[in-house]
């Protein structure tokens, strides 16, 4: 389903979800660490690609999607991605890991949220 506008984290959430179709900026890259789900990566600039390199090369949970001769990424091309994203078990297993690596940082005792604290408690002087 393409729609314009959607709670992408709801969405991200839902247990139905194995695969993101991302342009891997920041906000939706860190949506689709914390749910656990594997990416398909169709980036279009600046921090984005850098993103879609941290993705495949560290964490090794996505494709890319790969334009033609002529630039044009096709339906087979994405259709493809998808089934190989959605059935790579390996892929499958370190989103988990570092699913679970995320959810531990954000809970009570967290590094993020310790940091997040230090912040505010700095913030309020």
């Amino acid at each position: 389903m393409v729609v314009s506008w959607c709670p992408q984290q709801k969405v991200l959430a839902h247990r139905a979800v194995a695969c993101f179709v991302s342009h891997c900026g920041w906000n939706s890259t860190m949506q689709g660490v914390r749910n656990g789900v594997r990416f398909l990566c169709w980036p279009y600039f600046v921090d984005q690609l850098a993103n879609r390199s941290y993705v495949r090369d560290i964490w090794r949970t996505d494709l890319v999607v790969s334009p033609g001769e002529d630039g044009v990424v096709t339906k087979e091309e994405v259709s493809g991605k998808v089934e190989k994203v959605i059935g790579d078990e390996g892929m499958a297993e370190r989103a988990r890991v570092i699913r679970d690596a995320a959810r531990k940082c954000l809970g009570v005792g967290g590094s993020s949220r310790e940091n997040f604290n230090r912040l505010v408690d700095l913030l309020r002087g």
